[in-house]
């Protein structure tokens, strides 16, 4: 299986396809984020993730995950006293129930992964 964005081509090992097919037959999408083509994007509800494959088989998250904004990673800061997530331009707070969406994401693709 690869995945192929602007002649990058990401060769998977069997045991990696295997973990991103679990991952899938659980709710999970597989989503292309240009700017990070070396990586497997996945997605659920409003949060994501990137998955670098790991040398010998299985897939590790890369970075942290995070909420989607406008269908784009975010990074989390604070701004006059208010925590949002925040893409370019747009942002959004960051609300208990976001958070509690994200603490679930994550634990789900840790323990789909086996991390």
């Amino acid at each position: 299986m690869g995945s192929r964005a602007e002649g990058f081509v990401l060769e998977l090992t069997p045991q990696q396809v295997a973990a991103l097919e679990k991952l899938h037959s659980r709710g999970f999408q597989f989503v292309a984020f240009p700017l990070y083509a070396s990586y497997v994007g996945v997605r659920k509800g409003n949060c994501a993730t990137l998955l670098a494959p790991v040398e010998g088989g299985g897939m590790r998250v890369f970075g942290e995950p995070c909420f989607l904004v406008d269908g784009n990673l975010s990074v989390r800061v604070k701004r006059h006293g208010q925590a949002l997530y925040v893409w370019k331009q747009e942002s959004l707070a960051v609300t208990p129930e976001r958070e509690d969406e994200l603490r679930r994401f994550s634990a789900e693709v840790r323990e789909l992964l086996g991390s």
